[in-house]
């Protein structure tokens, strides 16, 4: 490729990551990524891209080509095409072309043999990504066939003057103090408010101070950039809420996963009522987040035993293993975590193993025999009998009532 054509290239794929606030790369004819724009993290495994050149190759030069891959991830992309020659692929993507809901988190964990382990995270990775409708990928498509079809001319800004402002009639000094004052300890008193109604997982409490949090948060700092401004408050909001998770005795890697998931949602909220709804579903996962995983009312021990056992959800273990991860001797774990916990290590290890099942067997495309293996069990027969006793219905049964429900 000439020098102008890669220049070009580098120029439409940054304008189309700025705009879209997608990822943007160009793939050369061999598929090597020659430029890449990356806003998320997407593991190489999940981007299988190989059909896109032989596809734009086979077509008529302005056409773009809407690509939907076996993780259900959506891809827009055209061809360079210069003097006939086809040179590469501008790719935007992944998206998705609808909101991602439980049943599509494990629809695709079952076709691809995710480890269930991995669940918490794929969900985080798929409700970052951007949901676009017919229209929007219309448009993506017609412009990037526009910009990749001539060469760009370049552009140039025009400004005003700056216009000095005006000596406005100021309020005494004491007055303003006073009044910051106030307005300071009121904030910081919600605040701390904010942090203990998290760490205890108090959704109720949550709503209480819902509207004060969204006055705060989403208020103008900043005349000239507003939405800005917003964003700026709800990223020290998503800080103050993975501080409250710590503090509730949530382990680091969930605290990490449901924070970069809430950092990008907040970067890429189109609008204030975007961000307002953003407000209370962040309040609410930082609050179930505590209730699902807080280890803080047990000791160092058992805390290392819990989170043991939820970051090995999706494989078979023996107490044995537990014992030897923590450093400890399995009879003394057994008898302290009964203790703390009010019931043996094994009880707890089934009772989140049938939680985990229960959004699986939501799902009608997954047999019950993968169902138990994904959620640890080696044997179908024994999962059957463990949740029946802690549900009162054969897995079967439940998913038959969860189907009659829906």
């Amino acid at each position: 490729m000439n020098e102008k054509l890669t220049i070009d290239i580098n120029k439409i794929c940054n304008m189309m990551a700025s705009v879209n606030k997608m990822d943007v790369r160009f793939i050369d004819r061999q598929g090597n990524s020659l430029v890449q724009v990356l806003k998320h993290n997407i593991p190489a495994l999940f981007q299988d891209l190989n059909t896109i050149n032989d596809t734009l190759m086979k077509n008529a030069t302005n056409s773009y080509y809407y690509f939907i891959n076996a993780y259900s991830l959506h891809y827009i992309a055209t061809g360079i095409w210069r003097n006939n020659e086809y040179n590469g692929a501008i790719i935007v993507g992944p998206f998705l072309s609808s909101v991602p809901g439980e049943d599509f988190i494990s629809d695709i964990i079952s076709k691809n043999s995710i480890p269930v382990s991995e669940r918490r995270k794929i969900q985080e990775l798929y409700q970052s990504l951007s949901v676009i409708n017919n229209s929007t990928s219309t448009s993506i498509g017609e412009l990037l066939v526009n910009l990749s079809s001539n060469p760009l001319i370049d552009s140039k800004i025009v400004t005003v003057n700056n216009v000095t402002p005006s000596n406005n009639n100021k309020t005494t000094l004491k007055t303003v103090i006073e009044e910051n004052k106030i307005v300071i300890e009121n904030r910081y008193r919600q605040q701390e408010k904010l942090i203990n109604a998290i760490m205890q997982g108090d959704r109720k409490k949550i709503d209480e101070l819902r509207i004060s949090v969204s006055d705060y948060y989403l208020e103008n700092r900043i005349p000239e950039s507003p939405l800005r401004s917003s964003k700026n408050l709800m990223l020290v909001l998503n800080t103050i809420c993975r501080f409250a998770a710590q503090q509730g005795g949530v382990h680091p890697v969930y605290i990490h996963e449901i924070s970069e998931k809430f950092a990008i949602l907040i970067e890429r909220a189109p609008n204030f009522p975007y961000l307002n709804n953003l407000i209370g579903v962040m309040l609410y996962e930082y609050c179930d987040l505590v209730k699902e995983f807080t280890t803080s009312k047990y000791s160092h021990l058992i805390k290392e035993a819990i989170d043991f056992i939820h970051l090995n959800m999706g494989s078979p273990f023996s107490l044995q293993e537990i014992a030897t991860s923590i450093n400890t001797n399995p009879s003394h774990l057994s008898r302290k975590f009964k203790k703390e916990t009010g019931i043996s290590i094994t009880e707890f290890i089934n009772i989140k193993r049938v939680e985990t099942a229960k959004l699986y067997l939501r799902n009608e495309n997954i047999t019950i025999t993968d169902i138990a293996f994904m959620v640890g069990f080696n044997d179908i027969n024994y999962f059957s009998r463990v949740f029946k006793k802690i549900t009162s219905l054969t897995p079967s049964q439940y998913a038959k009532k969860t189907i009659i429900d829906n």
